[in-house]
C-alpha cells in the first residue's frame, strides 16, 4: 500500500509518500510568478482602462503555469493508492479539481482535501503519517 500526502501552495508541493512503513520526502518547486499589479494606464491609481489587459494576461499566465506544476505533481503521484492534499490558500483546491478534468484515475485515489496553514518538514509528514494511521 503506498499512501501518499501533499502539502501544496502556489510555490512548492511538499510530497510525503509511505510505503511499507518507510517514509520519503521530496519537494517540487512551482514555476508560477509572482506579480504586483501596478497602475498600467499611466496613471497612478490602479483600475484603468489597461490595467484589464495586464491583469487577464498575467491571470492567463499563471494558469499555464500552474497546469505545468500541476503535471509535475501527478508525475511524482501516480502510483499512490490513497492522496491526501493539504495546503493554504485555493491552490490544493484548484490541484483536485485539475486531477477530477485531466487525470480522472490519480483525481480517484484523493481521500481527502484539507486546508492547513504553514509548516516545517517535520510537521508535515507527522500530520500525513497521523492522517493515515487513522484512515
Amino acid at each position: 500500500m503506498k499512501n501518499t500526502g501533499i502539502w501544496l501552495d502556489k510555490e512548492k508541493a511538499h510530497i510525503v509518500t509511505i510505503e511499507n512503513d518507510e517514509v520519503h520526502f521530496s519537494t517540487i518547486k512551482s514555476e508560477v510568478e509572482n506579480y504586483h499589479v501596478s497602475g498600467g494606464s499611466g496613471t497612478k491609481f490602479k483600475g484603468g482602462p489597461q490595467d484589464v489587459v495586464q491583469d487577464s494576461k498575467y491571470s492567463d499566465r499563471e494558469k499555464q503555469q500552474l497546469k505545468t506544476y500541476f503535471k509535475t505533481i501527478v508525475s511524482h503521484i501516480n502510483e499512490s493508492n490513497k492522496i491526501a492534499i493539504f495546503g493554504p490558500a485555493e491552490t490544493p483546491n484548484k490541484f483536485v479539481k485539475e486531477l477530477k478534468e485531466k487525470y480522472k484515475p490519480v483525481g480517484a485515489k484523493v481521500v481527502n482535501v484539507e486546508r492547513s496553514d504553514s509548516m516545517t518538514d517535520n510537521q508535515i509528514k507527522a500530520m500525513v503519517r497521523t492522517f493515515f494511521k487513522n484512515h
